[in-house]
């Protein structure tokens, strides 16, 4: 009997293992695997993957006879030896990955077996990078599926030159050729692969100029050619790569200027490096236009003439390297708005003028170097200023003060052989100067006091005209209800298309006939014209006029965000639920840093405080990206420079400003505007997006308010509160984020993965929601500031990302 079932159960195994479709190996396997039988013992599998393991021994040439085999994926492993040509049989083969290994040798014939995976035509992803391939790239890689869109091949032992072949490959989204000792030149019919949006052929020997080519790329959003031995000019045509992101040539022979059409690629958003080339001239105004560009670094050329003062609208720069150059003039004082940098050196020019004191006020930054220049004046001690670990100013022989670790002599404050009559005539005249300055204006004062109301100054709304009423009308066909947006209490806002160069705007269109409304226009209009940051909705142009009726007409133009507001998104109805996705942590976590980064800068950055009085989810508005942009600032207001200490007293009165469930308490008791007020706000937002929950739930009756309700969860159980879609999402956006999702990632997943991540949100979430309480204190004196705010933000989400990388490199292989 016992011989019977023994039977039974082989046989049984046996028609499992003929059956079999997917085989997937979790993490920390080890040992010779796979064996060298599995492609007769499973001749059925569909998906064989081992992805981040620790196999070692050769690739089972019987993989052959699993004829059905669609992915074969063990990247980051052991393995040795080469490629069986035999696995060019797998006809169905859409993925063969093999990235992170030992295989290869080096030897000459290292890449032959290329020629025999031309039979796998359905073939989209084949990874090899980081192995030990040497040899050329033969011919016969033209021969290679159409259907290929990855291909990487970087980090081995390849050389020789690109074959023109490769231009068959018209489905290339990314060639990863860096790393290797390739030579020649670049040949111009990669110009022709319309599709690609990653080329990376970095750290090679390639000589030659750059192909102008390369600017019928438009898809184009990572072009990485630095530590190659390219000379010439860069090609102007680069600047016809509207996607591009992230742009690195440096370490090259390459001279001339900076071409103006690189400098307008308003996509740059990553980095833009140019370092170590012999680049001349000067660096033109158009730097300006690189708003959203996070890395500036044009070091090590021979640049020349003053900083541009347009380098001071790159607004989202963290780090800005422009040492090793011929800069002369001052420092601008437009670098300013720079809040966010994180890494400034300028070192090694002709700069000259003093060191500004406002980068003593830049809180983020960990690395200043003005080093040999030719800066004089006193060195102020504040912020980084005073701390000489983080900042050079060695080689300024005219500079003084500063903190005792810059050994820099002290400041005289007066020169004692400077002639009597030069004390006695200089203040003198100052002092007439002052008076005749003073009677001057007084008397000015005297007449416009007597002068009509109907002055010729421009109001604030005047200020901003520039679109005509019949330009509004054509752009949203007539204010049609197709077009229209949303609705607020002092107007609504269509979609309209503008003329020329059919830019999409957002149009609002003020309803004079409420209460208010004209008023709220000119506050919108005043607050608006003084402000920008990156986290702010952009106003384009307004319109005061009349209408076609006669009637008075205001409107406002702001840029186009097409993922709606943040209310659409957390609180969606039940047609947009069908058709909108819920926001994952990582979104929201995000979101909530954009949000308190604009309120930061209306707080403690602008040259008059300005509070928002409406913050909440439906004016937050979301663009392409999802990056956060505050707007309606209807209700907003200026406060005095004493305003910026919150203990002082207000002279403006709140009353009670805002919308209801946000309006901090002490507004409804006549408690004057403040920025504690918008702080107080931000916190229900903050709790309003991780709970889920709107403030004016009907669960929150009585004395259970939104605060209360996540105080009382807090910490022990913020899990138990929080919106249960977001870990749910959060998975599917981790698969979505990279570009190429699931394509560019190992199938195989550590089982402890999902319970690690959801530990490192559990503990993002306490934090957050320690933010929360803070902001959202009912006490005035007890909530955060927003500068604080930022800064643990910043700690969180960085906290967070370095934790799931650190998991990610033991789950998935992301490519460069």
């Amino acid at each position: 009997m016992a011989i019977i079932c023994l039977v039974r159960f082989q046989l049984q195994f046996l028609i499992f293992l003929l059956y079999t479709t997917s085989l997937l190996l979790k993490t920390s396997c080890t040992g010779s695997y796979p064996p060298i039988n599995v492609g007769v013992t499973l001749p059925a599998l569909e998906i064989f993957a081992g992805g981040v393991n620790y196999f070692t021994g050769p690739i089972p040439v019987s993989l052959s006879n699993a004829s059905r085999l669609q992915i074969l994926d063990f990247s980051i492993n052991g393995l040795t030896g080469t490629i069986p040509k035999n696995l060019g049989s797998l006809k169905s083969l859409v993925r063969l990955n093999f990235d992170l290994n030992n295989l290869g040798n080096g030897e000459v014939d290292g890449l032959n077996f290329l020629s025999s995976l031309a039979n796998c035509t359905s073939l989209e992803v084949l990874g090899l990078s980081e192995n030990n391939f040497g040899g050329e790239l033969h011919n016969s890689i033209g021969n290679l599926s159409t259907q290929l869109k990855i291909l990487t091949l970087g980090q081995n032992l390849i050389h020789g030159n690109i074959p023109a072949e490769i231009e068959n490959l018209v489905n290339l989204n990314l060639l990863g050729l860096e790393g290797n000792y390739l030579t020649g030149s670049v040949p111009d019919l990669i110009g022709k692969q319309k599709k690609l949006e990653g080329l990376h052929l970095h750290v090679n020997r390639f000589s030659g100029s750059i192909p102008s080519a390369l600017g019928n790329l438009t898809r184009l959003t990572r072009l990485f050619l630095e530590e190659n031995r390219f000379e010439g000019n860069i090609p102007s045509s680069l600047g016809n790569c509207k996607s591009l992101q992230n742009l690195n040539l440096s370490s090259n022979n390459l001279n001339g200027t900076i071409p103006e059409e690189v400098l307008g690629l308003s996509s740059l958003s990553i980095s833009l490096v140019m370092s170590n080339n012999s680049l001349t001239g000067s660096l033109s105004l158009k730097v300006g236009n690189l708003h959203n560009l996070v890395e500036l670094d044009i070091s090590g050329n021979k640049l020349s003439g003053t900083i541009p003062s347009t380098l001071g609208s790159c607004i989202s720069l963290e780090r800005l390297h422009l040492e090793g150059n011929k800069f002369e003039g001052p420092i601008p004082e437009s670098l300013e708005t720079l809040r966010g940098l994180e890494e400034l050196d300028l070192s090694e020019n002709n700069l000259t003028g003093r060191v500004p004191e406002f980068l003593g006020g830049f809180s983020v930054l960990r690395h200043l170097n003005l080093s040999h220049n030719n800066l004089e004046g006193e060195v102020s001690r504040d912020g980084i200023l005073a701390n000489a670990s983080a900042f050079s100013v060695v080689g300024n022989d005219k500079l003084c003060g500063g903190i005792p670790e810059l050994h820099l002599p002290p400041c005289s404050r007066k020169n004692p052989r400077e002639p009597l009559s030069f004390k006695v005539v200089i203040p003198a005249t100052i002092a007439a100067v002052f008076i005749s300055v003073l009677l001057c204006s007084l008397s000015i004062f005297c007449i416009r006091r007597k002068l009509p109301r109907n002055s010729n100054t421009p109001t604030p709304e005047e200020q901003q005209v520039g679109i005509s009423y019949s330009e509004l009308i054509k752009s949203t066909n007539g204010f049609a209800a197709e077009n229209l947006i949303g609705s607020g209490s002092f107007g609504s806002v269509y979609k309209g298309i503008l003329s020329g160069e059919g830019t999409i705007v957002a149009i609002k269109i003020m309803n004079l006939l409420q209460k208010g409304a004209s008023k709220s226009f000119i506050d919108e209009c005043n607050a608006l014209r003084s402000i920008r940051h990156r986290n702010l909705l952009k106003i384009i142009t307004a319109c005061s006029t009349v209408d076609h009726q006669g009637n008075d007409f205001k409107g406002l133009v702001f840029e186009f965000m097409s993922n709606g507001n943040l209310d659409q998104w957390l609180h969606p109805t039940t047609e947009q639920q069908y058709r909108t996705k819920k926001l994952s942590f990582t979104q929201r976590l995000n979101i909530a840093t954009d949000v308190a980064s604009a309120l930061d800068y209306l707080h403690h950055h602008c040259e008059t405080t300005i509070v928002h009085c409406d913050l909440k989810p439906s004016n937050v508005l979301l663009d392409d990206d999802m990056t956060a942009h505050v707007g309606d600032f209807g209700l907003a207001k200026f406060l005095s420079e004493a305003s910026k200490n919150p203990s002082i007293n207000q002279s403006i009165s709140a009353a009670l400003k805002g919308s209801i469930g946000y309006i901090p308490p002490e507004y409804g008791m006549r408690s004057e505007v403040s920025v504690l007020g918008d702080i107080y706000s931000y916190g229900i937002l903050l709790l309003e997006m991780f709970t889920g929950k709107r403030p004016t739930d009907d669960m929150f009756e009585g004395d259970l308010n939104i605060h209360k309700f996540a105080d009382m969860a807090f910490p022990g159980n913020v899990m138990a509160i929080i919106d249960p879609s977001m870990l749910a999402e959060e998975e599917i956006y981790e698969n979505e984020v990279n570009e190429h999702g699931i394509e560019e990632r190992a199938i195989i997943h550590n089982n402890d993965f999902q319970v690690n991540r959801t530990s490192n949100i559990e503990e993002c979430l306490v934090s957050l929601m320690e933010i929360g309480l803070s902001c959202s204190n009912k006490s005035p004196g007890k909530r955060m500031a927003m500068n604080i705010v930022v800064n643990k933000l910043q700690v969180i989400r960085d906290s967070f990302f370095r934790s799931i990388n650190r998991l990610g490199k033991n789950v998935a292989l992301y490519f460069k």
